[in-house]
């Protein structure tokens, strides 16, 4: 494991969350980084995206609006403010790092353990 998410938890609908992202044994250093989650008996899906200058950020469109991605290059450290959280937004979050910004989960080649969200009606 290269990515170490945490931050998540259980919240009411309406609440809010940060995740994290911090590396563990390496630098990504010019990565890309990106958030994804999975749902039970759902595919891995992107959520949000972010170059390494922190200029271009990309977001799903579901949670366009209520979350923001961010980048701490000091600390090689990603976040994700989850905002306004509804029942449909429970998964496992992964975190990954590339190159270059990619929506397809097939792109990413350094993947965190993942942070399970849990969003309670």
């Amino acid at each position: 494991v290269q990515l170490q998410a945490s931050g998540g938890g259980l919240v009411q609908a309406g609440g809010s969350l940060r995740l994290s992202c911090a590396p563990s044994g390496r630098t990504f250093n010019y990565y890309a980084r990106g958030w994804f989650r999975q749902a039970p008996g759902k595919e891995r899906e992107f959520v949000a995206a972010i170059s390494w200058t922190g200029d271009n950020t990309y977001y799903t469109d579901s949670v366009t609006g209520r979350f923001t991605i961010s980048r701490d290059n000091a600390t090689n450290t990603v976040y994700l403010q989850m905002n306004s959280l509804k029942p449909e937004d429970t998964a496992v979050y992964y975190c990954a790092a590339r190159p270059t910004i990619s929506s397809s989960s097939r792109d990413w080649a350094y993947w965190g353990q993942g942070t399970l969200v849990t969003v309670s009606s």
